[in-house]
């Protein structure tokens, strides 16, 4: 049975159409609300946070209808990344926690992502009864019982001080220049505090929210303005962040941009170096394979899960290790947080470059990702790529030439009706050849 209405990553959409309105976000307020109020003992919560797109204040004021007249008290913590609302869902024993936001979207999107007590994504079974009450009428509980609101004054405090001390106390950023690009999202009024706490000297950037402006031409899906910052404040490098915080992308002193697999590198190669034992890493079908070459001559075990940080987190609670992500930068540290956390993972990175007294471009340099060449076909409907034996001929075609140093991948998108062809190899020109190639054989037989 497939759900109507949570994706990969909660739900989401464009503002005003199904299903992101605000009759919907009532019921879907309302239906939470009776879920976990069933889940727990006595008095429920269930947190409430937000990004700073503009729709934000309408939604909050829907869920919030909604869950107190299911009977649940709320505590709202306004602009908070969605890190901090696991983070602060768990430590303030809320059954569960809510986060309005469409992550790295414009602002014309919105969406609602929902976390457990643990403050760990829903499992699919809870999510499955979240959408089964969507068809319910809304039912108020009596007066006596409705649920009450409140507001976190120091919800943004809290996470600062939980984030800074994801690192070890003897640890000084003193010295390091620092350009942090927020995204005009829900880390403005964060991260910049976190660095500078720790001794580091900020520059901040995407830190003017206007509900309009978030993710706009900045952030961790536009890192061009913050590669230009740190070149021109001559910066040791720079931290961009997405409009929830959950990803963070990187750019070294000379203007190069570090993604999110490298950034796990760096990450895994310094626990490696302190014989910290953290398992292995998790990465996804698009994680560059010289991601796993440079792990491999670490001695460290690497896997690859579907797209997406659900699936990612899957595989490493499965396997017991402690450090996964993706390459857009979403990635997770299971020995200090439950969820992805931009600012919690770049402190990891900060830390590996003070302890090794490197700059971010030579810790990187033990790491030559591959070429990638990715062409998108457009289908009509859902197609078994393994049935076709065209297809099929063709890739091991491809895969023969590539050699051990090279890989192909079909991936159908989970977004849009197209299907993703991408080729990696040593060579950017072979690379291209191929993919070209290959596309032309899946376009014959799949395209729409």
């Amino acid at each position: 049975m497939n759900k109507r209405y949570f994706g990969t990553d909660g739900i989401r959409g464009t503002v005003g159409n199904p299903p992101i309105t605000p009759d919907f976000m009532l019921k879907l307020g309302w239906a939470a609300g009776k879920v976990f109020a069933s889940k727990g003992n006595g008095r429920n919560k269930i947190l409430i946070g937000k990004d700073t797109r503009i729709s934000g204040y309408m939604f909050e004021a829907a869920l919030e209808a909604g869950v107190t007249a299911a009977g649940v008290d709320i505590n709202l913590t306004g602009p908070m990344p969605t890190p901090a609302i696991a983070y602060l869902t768990r430590t303030l024993r809320a059954q569960a926690g809510i986060v309005i936001s469409a992550s790295h979207n414009s602002y014309e999107d919105n969406g609602i992502k929902f976390f457990s007590g643990e403050g760990t994504k829903l499992p699919d079974d809870l999510e499955f009864a979240i959408e089964d009450l969507l068809d319910k009428e809304v039912a108020t509980v009596n007066a006596q019982s409705l649920g009450k609101a409140s507001r976190i004054s120091d919800a943004a405090g809290r996470y600062i001080e939980f984030c800074k001390s994801s690192v070890d106390s003897s640890l000084k950023f003193n010295g390091l220049k620092i350009v942090v690009d927020c995204a005009h999202g829900s880390t403005y009024h964060i991260a910049p505090a976190v660095f500078e706490e720790l001794g580091a000297k900020v520059k901040s950037i995407g830190v003017s929210p206007d509900g309009l402006n978030i993710n706009e031409n900045s952030g961790s899906t536009s890192p061009q303005a913050l590669a230009e910052t740190v070149l021109a404040e001559e910066a040791d490098l720079g931290i961009a962040f997405d409009g929830d915080g959950d990803r963070v992308i990187m750019v070294d002193h000379l203007g190069n941009i570090v993604d999110g697999d490298e950034i796990l590198y760096v990450i895994a190669r310094d626990l490696r170096r302190q014989s910290i034992e953290f398992g292995g890493v998790v990465g996804t079908a698009m994680s560059n394979l010289g991601l796993e070459l440079a792990l491999d001559a670490l001695d460290v075990p690497f896997v690859r899960a579907p797209v997406g940080d659900r699936y990612v987190m899957k595989e490493m609670l499965d396997r017991g290790w402690y450090l996964g992500g993706e390459n857009s930068g979403h990635i997770v540290c299971l020995g200090i947080t439950s969820t992805g956390d931009g600012i919690i993972s770049a402190l990891q990175a900060l830390a590996a470059i003070v302890n090794c007294e490197q700059p971010l471009s030579d810790l990187c340099s033990k790491m030559r990702k591959l070429p990638q060449s990715m062409v998108n076909i457009k289908v009509a409907n859902v197609v078994d790529i393994t049935q076709n034996k065209t297809v099929q001929s063709a890739v091991s075609d491809v895969e023969s030439k590539l050699g051990k140093n090279g890989r192909v991948l079909l991936r159908p998108s989970g977004t849009e009706p197209v299907l993703r062809v991408m080729v990696e190899g040593e060579d950017i020109d072979v690379v291209d050849k191929l993919v070209h190639e290959l596309s032309e054989v899946v376009a014959t037989e799949f395209a729409s």
